[in-house]
């Protein structure tokens, strides 16, 4: 019989190494969970911190944590977040044969309130990628990393992964591997292949520089001023300099990039099927959040093509 805490280090290994989440989604994972376990031992457990079966824990368990959150003030989204960690949690020693139900099962999700995407104009998105930085370190890394974020609409984890041999300068095209580990192929324009090729020999002088305990297997596209993989904080770092060098609003988020990448596609008239493959996204709904972006779009090409229009 698997305990609470041997259960979680199990949860944690599987989406770590079989789902191949990101450091900073194992990490999430964890400590939502750690926070749950913490809950339990102090409100119910007497088997002794770390001990409690995980046979143990029922309905009446998570709906006592779910208080105790909203007792803590925290908003609906981020109590929907915890239910949903611990659900995927459930699932897993359901089928993994630790649990025969999940105790999460049949317990509603807080009212989130839907928002839409944050997407920069086209003036603002030119003004970015046009952006001088007196301090930049490395500056053609930094033209390179943004052309090639807005010009594929990649996560910035996804381009903190990419290796120099997942890019096809010939073709154009970059090879992603997204969440859940789906691999697809996206194509970029000129723009972002001449920055990419400006910036190489920089790379490569960088990459003389990393240490040769380095763990990192591959060779990473982005590296730091130490020849090492770039990371998704330090590519939020670089955005915010940019923005200032720009004189862009500092709370534009890297994430609004790929947001903005799929907006201009769609108010340009790309099909909501190509965009969702591109983005990688696994449902077409999550997609079709960005049709009530360009309402005018629609309303334009509903009088164009509906008869009693």
């Amino acid at each position: 019989m698997i305990s609470l805490s041997r259960a979680i280090d199990g949860f944690e290994r599987y989406v770590a190494d079989e789902r191949r989440f990101s450091p900073q989604t194992v990490r999430a994972y964890r400590t939502d969970l750690d926070r749950f376990a913490d809950f339990w031992e102090r409100e119910f457990a007497h088997e002794g911190a770390g001990k409690t079966p995980l046979s143990k824990l029922d309905t009446l368990a998570v709906r006592s944590y779910l208080a105790s959150l909203h007792r803590a003030k925290l908003s609906n989204r981020s109590l929907a977040r915890h239910l949903s960690t611990l659900r995927s949690f459930f699932r897993w020693a359901c089928r993994e044969g630790h649990l025969a139900k999940s105790p999460a099962r049949g317990l509603p999700a807080p009212r989130v309130p839907k928002t839409l995407p944050r997407a920069m104009t086209l003036p603002d998105t030119e003004r970015l990628l046009a952006a001088e930085e007196d301090d930049a370190v490395v500056p053609e890394r930094e033209r390179a990393l943004f052309e090639l974020l807005y010009a594929t609409g990649l996560r910035v984890s996804e381009a903190a992964g990419l290796d120099l041999e997942d890019v096809d300068f010939s073709a154009r095209l970059v090879r992603v591997t997204g969440k859940g580990s789906r691999e697809r192929i996206v194509p970029f324009g000129e723009a972002a292949a001449d920055a990419l090729e400006a910036y190489l020999p920089s790379r490569h002088a960088l990459r003389h520089l990393a240490d040769e305990d380095d763990a990192d297997p591959g060779e990473p596209l982005f590296v730091n001023a130490r020849g090492g993989r770039l990371t998704s904080r330090s590519m939020a770092r670089l955005l915010k300099r940019r923005l200032r060098a720009a004189g862009l609003p500092a709370e534009i988020s890297p994430h609004a990039l790929r947001h903005t990448f799929a907006t201009h596609l769609l108010q340009a008239g790309a099909d909501l099927r190509a965009i969702q493959e591109l983005l990688g996204h696994a449902s077409l709904s999550t997609t079709q959040k960005y049709t009530h972006l360009d309402a005018a779009r629609l309303r334009e090409v509903y009088r164009n093509a509906h008869p009693k229009a």
